[in-house]
Parts: C-alpha cells; sequence; structure tokens
C-alpha cells in the first residue's frame, strides 16, 4: 500500500476518533513532540477528546472534505476541511496535518488550524 492510501485510512479513523470521541486514537497517533500551531500539544489534544474532562467535544456529525495529500516520502502533508455538528459548537474549520513515518509506523507531528 502506498503512503498516501495509507494516511487516508489514517485520517478516516481520526474523523472517527473525532466523533466518538476517542483519546485513545490521538494518543497513540500524535507523536510526543508533536506541535499544533507551533506548540507542543500532545496532552491537551488528547484531554480535550476524553469523555467527562468537560473539555471533550461530543459530536452528532464529523465530515472531511476537500483532501489534498503530498507524499514527501517519510512524510505526508494532509489539507482538509472539517464540518462538526453537535449541541455544544457546530461549524467549519480548516487543517493542516502532517503524518511521518516513524519505526515503521505513521505519527502526526504537526497541525494547524488554517483560516
Amino acid at each position: 500500500m502506498d503512503n498516501v492510501s495509507e494516511v487516508q485510512k489514517l485520517e478516516e479513523k481520526l474523523r472517527l476518533a473525532e466523533l466518538g470521541p476517542d483519546p485513545a486514537f490521538f494518543a497513540e497517533m500524535l507523536d510526543d513532540d508533536a506541535l499544533m500551531d507551533g506548540q507542543k500539544a500532545k496532552a491537551q489534544i488528547v484531554a480535550a477528546h476524553t469523555p467527562g474532562s468537560g473539555k471533550g467535544q461530543k459530536f452528532t456529525k464529523v465530515e472531511m472534505s476537500d483532501f489534498q495529500f503530498v507524499d514527501h516520502g517519510n512524510a505526508v502533508v494532509v489539507t482538509c476541511k472539517g464540518t462538526y455538528e453537535g449541541p455544544a459548537w457546530s461549524g467549519a474549520l480548516k487543517f493542516m496535518r502532517v503524518w511521518c513515518k516513524k519505526n515503521g509506523g505513521w505519527k502526526i507531528i504537526a497541525a494547524s488550524l488554517l483560516k
């Protein structure tokens, strides 16, 4: 399987983890030194997806679209749009994520909200 196909499957798992929410997915797939908008953010992202934390979004719908994948060998850059619906918040966000193949598996090493 090529890199883009592997990352496409992980992006679908990420969408389902957002819908869950599933903090274990983020704990596993985020690199320990992952940056979100330039700041180390793994602990905050995992906490934000932990049910009962007061932070965990409960979405009734999560749809991703407008994907672009750029394969750089050991890294794949993904841009996409996410549409979220839930009781606390609904809206659309644009993302950029960098997936890096490390030790035989993929990890998110950087992400950013795009304007």
